[in-house]
């Protein structure tokens, strides 16, 4: 089968030349996106990470296509109605970064809660001063997890080994999981309300789209943290800059953002015919966001170890293989 794997740095094309000869292998730095699908017509795999869209628009294209590989856990980048109703599988890559993404949601709540940022930024210029960054010590604080899986459960590990009290919500609480750890699950208000730092931790769904809004924002503790390497619009932005705005939040620590690819290139707007599919409105928020002091932002790289990529593409390519012999393995749309 012809199989094209987007968004590929250089190394992971001596990974993924594994698939040859059983499988005709291309691989490109481009994403997928409507425009740059035409060429590879003719493929019947395709492997993206999450910068590519793989709308009705894109897949439309794809007469031959059988499978969808992509190489993140989350798959909300992907239309799964069209692929179900097109006979198209989509397998995922289940667990790779559970301590990768766990170690760096602290690495930015520690930084907010420091002002890390700030003092380096002050010290590179010369100034020593430490007036406005004075902090506050982890120990003795409660986290608020929200998401108990494999990434959650890590952070909460991290969490106790800081001397944090943990409260957690899930909507399948694990019991075991609580009493082995040392935490403890409240309903989803509780743990707003309770919390001095939250952290999210569950995948994109129409369950969990804007799960953080107004009302959310108004039971939480004031100067409160929010830490989100999950997905972006789980948080519903204006709402978190309205929070900040009134000082409600303290500070913020983001490695997602919703529509991260316009922020990326929002050039992409003005190639459209219609911005239907665009919320303007979060788009300018997330810019309003990157210029608030008390708020990091990094590029989506909490998955980004050496460790995890690596992970990442070995198991791109066993879910290809196993596909090409009929034994599909971790699919989440069976075709």
């Amino acid at each position: 089968m012809k199989v094209v794997v987007f968004e590929t740095e250089e190394w992971e094309h001596q990974a993924c030349l594994r698939l040859e000869p059983q499988h005709e292998v291309e691989c490109t730095r481009e994403r997928l996106d409507p425009h740059t699908a035409a060429p590879y017509a003719s493929t019947e795999i395709v492997s993206t990470f999450v910068n590519s869209q793989l709308g009705a628009d894109v897949l439309t294209q794809f007469p031959r296509l059988k499978l969808i590989a992509t190489r993140s856990t989350g798959y909300d980048h992907i239309d799964l109605d069209w692929c179900k109703a097109h006979g198209v599988a989509v397998a995922n890559v289940p667990d790779y970064g559970d301590s990768t993404v766990a170690e760096h949601a602290f690495a930015l709540l520690l930084a907010v809660a420091r002002n890390l940022v700030e003092s380096v930024e002050r010290t590179r210029r010369g100034d020593f001063s430490q007036t406005g960054l004075r902090g506050f010590e982890l120990r003795g604080k409660t986290l608020g997890v929200i998401g108990t899986g494999r990434i959650g459960r890590r952070a909460i590990e991290i969490a106790r080994g800081l001397g944090m009290d943990v409260v957690a919500y899930d909507l399948y609480p694990d019991e075991d999981a609580a009493t082995q750890l040392g935490f403890r699950y409240a309903d989803l208000d509780e743990v707003l309300a309770g919390a001095d730092a939250l952290t999210l931790h569950v995948p994109a769904t129409a369950g969990t789209a804007s799960l953080i809004s107004d009302r959310e924002f108004a039971l939480m503790k004031p100067d409160v943290i929010l830490i989100n390497t999950a997905r972006g619009n789980i948080v519903d932005v204006p709402a978190l800059v309205r929070a900040l705005s009134d000082g409600r939040v303290k500070a913020a620590g983001l490695d997602v953002l919703p529509q991260e690819p316009l922020v990326r290139e929002e050039a992409q707007i003005f190639r459209e015919t219609s911005t239907d599919g665009y919320d303007l409105k979060a788009l300018v928020a997330n810019h309003v966001l990157l210029r608030f002091p008390n708020v990091i932002v990094t590029p989506h790289i909490a998955y980004n170890t050496q460790s995890a990529v690596r992970r990442i593409i070995e198991t791109t390519v066993e879910n290809i293989e196993a596909f090409g012999r009929g034994e599909p393995r971790h699919l989440v749309s069976l075709a």
